[in-house]
């Protein structure tokens, strides 16, 4: 695909015969006199290749090559001389040159060598934009929040992101220890490497075990093959343990030789494996209490909480809710084809005053259901689950009437479904028979 090449030199009629040639390739030239113009046209514009003659009036091609990698690290640099010398072109390679040739001795080889140069420079590009991607989707700048409790926990996690120590998240079920997990691996030197991460209570000891430190053909029933397990995958970045305190024992003693030793003993194997992982653990239990009663290894427990970071629960963040939740009905909205939703002052009020016991995960989960069940633009309490509804005061839309409360919500329920009785039953969490019942009771289509 053809790239960007910008030309600097201070011989205008080669700079122009070379420009002619580069632009029968397709390719899109710019032009400079000077190292200083070729630099400004760097930071206005994307260019994928850097052809500079070595003697410049106010500088050369070999400096300017560690100039460019400044501005532009994705950009790649072909330094031109009349007269080339060893020193020279050992230098220009240093400073981080594609290469160093000599006029009129390559013009034979100048377009394959312009060619390989700008595919290696496009292929930079992309995957600097893939890590701008990733980073604008797993990154600390995705935690949404202002409350102080949740900036207190995002500025711990950025200051130990870009070190290599080991990380213990704390705090309820649904408090987003994975997101920030993420987050804490994208922040860090290791975000190039893998992220792996296993949840340690949805496993058998066995079975996690095997997929943790990989094992041998042979090493039990059905082990056909050998298996690289995760700590192998995840070599050079960085694996996420959940629910670290449902591992077992004799594997707890296994991850702190892995902890302490950087390696570790495949299934069926007679020798270590070496592995450069990062590991960030995260509990729901109270792991100094279960280290004390013997539940935990005591040595793991200190060996992972060297920097622990608590996640407030949503309760304590109540001023984030209604940001939260109307990103969360964005989304929602977005995923099955509805347009931007609004969420009505008492909706966002029952939310801000609901208890959240599953924290954000259970934030989620009712906003889902709310968009599926809407008819119009906005949001209403009508839309959340019984115990969720927090009335303000008495209104059309909403009354302190159970029974009336339940006819309106299966009458939108009904509505949503287009009077699917069974998919309304599916979605109510009812059986059929209860709610041809509940149609009779309130005398509903």
């Amino acid at each position: 695909m053809p790239g960007t090449i910008l030309l600097i030199d201070d011989e205008p009629k080669l700079r122009q015969l070379l420009a002619r040639i580069l632009i029968l390739e397709e390719y899109q030239v710019l032009e400079a006199d000077t190292a200083k113009s070729g630099l400004r046209m760097l930071e206005r514009t994307e260019v994928h290749l850097v052809i500079s003659d070595v003697k410049l009036p106010d500088g050369n091609g070999i400096d300017l090559t560690a100039q460019v990698k400044t501005i532009q690290p994705a950009t790649e640099v072909i330094v031109l001389t009349a007269y080339g010398t060893i020193a020279d072109g050992v230098k220009a390679i240093k400073n981080g040159a594609f290469d160093y040739i000599t006029k009129g001795d390559d013009n034979d080889k100048i377009i394959p060598l312009v060619s390989r140069a700008i595919e290696k420079a496009q292929l930079q590009f992309r995957i600097r934009r893939l890590e701008e991607q990733v980073q604008q989707k797993y990154g600390f700048e995705k935690i949404i929040g202002q409350s102080v409790a949740i900036r207190q926990a995002i500025d711990l996690a950025r200051r130990v992101a870009v070190t290599d120590t080991t990380v213990l998240l704390t705090g309820e079920t649904g408090t987003g220890k994975e997101v920030f997990a993420q987050a804490i691996h994208q922040a860090s030197p290791r975000r190039t490497g893998s992220f792996v991460a296993v949840n340690c209570s949805a496993l058998s000891k066995e079975i996690l075990e095997s997929e943790l430190f990989g094992h041998r053909a042979g090493a039990f029933t059905g082990a056909t093959r050998d298996k690289k397990g995760l700590f192998e995958e995840a070599n050079k970045g960085t694996i996420f343990l959940d629910e670290i305190g449902e591992m077992a024992l004799d594997l707890q003693a296994k991850l702190l030789r892995v902890l302490e030793t950087h390696e570790f003993m495949r299934v069926g194997d007679t020798k270590p494996t070496r592995t450069d992982v990062r590991v960030v653990a995260a509990t729901n239990r109270d792991l100094k209490h279960d280290a004390e009663s013997g539940v935990f290894r005591a040595d793991l427990y200190y060996r992972l909480s060297v920097f622990s970071i608590e996640l407030p629960p949503l309760r304590d963040r109540r001023d984030d809710i209604p940001t939260l939740a109307d990103v969360l009905t964005q989304q929602e909205a977005a995923k099955i084809g509805k347009r931007q939703l609004t969420l009505s002052p008492a909706f966002v009020d029952a939310l801000t005053r609901y208890n959240w016991k599953g924290n954000i995960r259970e934030l989620k989960n009712v906003i889902e259901r709310a968009v599926i069940l809407s008819d119009g633009q906005t949001l209403v309490p009508e839309y959340l689950p019984l115990d969720v509804q927090v009335p303000a005061t008495p209104s059309p839309l909403f009354t302190y009437d159970l029974a009336t409360v339940e006819k309106n919500h299966i009458d939108q329920v009904l509505r949503h479904t287009n009077g699917n009785k069974a998919e309304a039953a599916r979605l109510l969490g009812i059986g059929l028979s209860t709610l041809y019942r509940k149609l009779e009771e309130y005398r509903l289509g």
